[in-house]
């Protein structure tokens, strides 16, 4: 069946855009649902179209699209679907995000720079979406930049249990890759009694994608320093951060972060790195399509379909974490 129908009639009708259509499948198939029938198409002039082969009207939906390369092409085919839902009368739209593009321009900087994480949701919620699901937001302050519901989603219990499982906790240090991670870091060392290290960094403001100098904060010698971050991108930072460590004596470094985007020259740097292992989540399809030895990938869509039952069953996201 393609929806789930409550005792009041209400009916949740799942959709995914064409970004990162594995993903949203594995959801499906967890809700013990079938995605909605979409036609959708890119014109010779890179315009999207959008129709939807069943009625929507009256149903609570879930449009689930990931801005993977190229963001601005699946952003943008995103807004175009959340358009079309409420022009069929869709009863709500929850946008469900698994990594949330332009994240990282959370604040101004400098003069003369956009919000453009602000300008995101400005443009989510004119084009019709009433409730957000995003995982692992690259600033916590850009739930406050949607005037609606804002679910935000975490990663740490799935990433945390796998190392759990994998490494000696007894050998177990945990590494902040820079100080703006170090509040993540702890939840870490909480769940698994570790140590905590960080890596201090300074950037050059005109470089991007560069970092001039790295320092170590903690005893990491003879450890097994796992180095936790929301995302990579091109890899030059985290690898950077692993040298730092095995130069200050590591046993072994693991690298985990939710968000594997990837960029070149990621690739070759994460096959060239002494990092023994990189572990992201499935947000984004191109940790998968890398099909590296040392990437391991973890399933997000058990995480992602409970949390989209609470918000249709008016049950609790929160209490998905409350125990972590």
């Amino acid at each position: 069946m393609t929806g789930i129908k409550t005792s009041g009639e209400k009916k949740m009708m799942l959709f995914s855009g064409r970004a990162h259509p594995e993903l949203a499948k594995e959801v499906a198939d967890a809700l013990g649902v079938q995605l909605v029938p979409t036609t959708a198409r890119t014109f010779a002039d890179g315009e999207i179209y959008v129709r939807y082969k069943e009625s929507v009207r009256g149903a609570d939906c879930f449009l689930i699209q990931s801005h993977t390369a190229p963001v601005n092409t699946w952003i943008m085919e995103q807004l175009i679907m959340i358009d079309a839902m409420k022009r069929a009368s869709a009863r709500s739209i929850s946008v469900v995000i698994p990594y949330y593009g332009y994240a990282r321009q959370d604040k101004k900087h400098r003069g003369r720079e956009p919000i453009s994480a602000r300008l995101m949701a400005d443009l989510l919620t004119a084009a019709g979406a009433d409730r957000i699901l995003a995982v692992d937001l690259h600033a916590d302050q850009v739930q406050g930049y949607f005037n609606g519901p804002v679910d935000h989603l975490q990663a740490l219990p799935l990433l945390a249990d796998y190392i759990g499982d994998r490494v000696d906790r007894d050998k177990l240090t945990i590494v902040s890759p820079d100080a703006g991670r170090v509040r993540v870091a702890d939840r870490w060392c909480d769940r698994l009694n570790a140590p905590l290290a960080i890596v201090h960094k300074r950037r050059d403001p005109d470089v991007a994608n560069q970092v001039s100098v790295h320092e170590v904060v903690g005893n990491v010698r003879d450890r097994v320093c796992v180095l936790v971050d929301d995302m990579v991108d091109t890899g030059g930072t985290i690898c950077a951060a692993a040298d730092a460590l095995y130069a200050n004596g590591a046993a072994d470094v693991i690298v985990t972060a939710t968000h594997g985007i990837l960029s070149d020259p990621a690739p070759d740097r994460l096959k060239n790195s002494r990092v023994s292992e990189f572990v992201f989540t499935d947000s984004l399809p191109t940790p998968s399509r890398l099909g590296m030895e040392k990437i391991t990938v973890l399933p997000l869509a058990p995480t992602i379909a409970r949390a989209i039952r609470e918000v249709f069953e008016d049950g609790s996201v929160t209490s998905l974490f409350e125990d972590h």
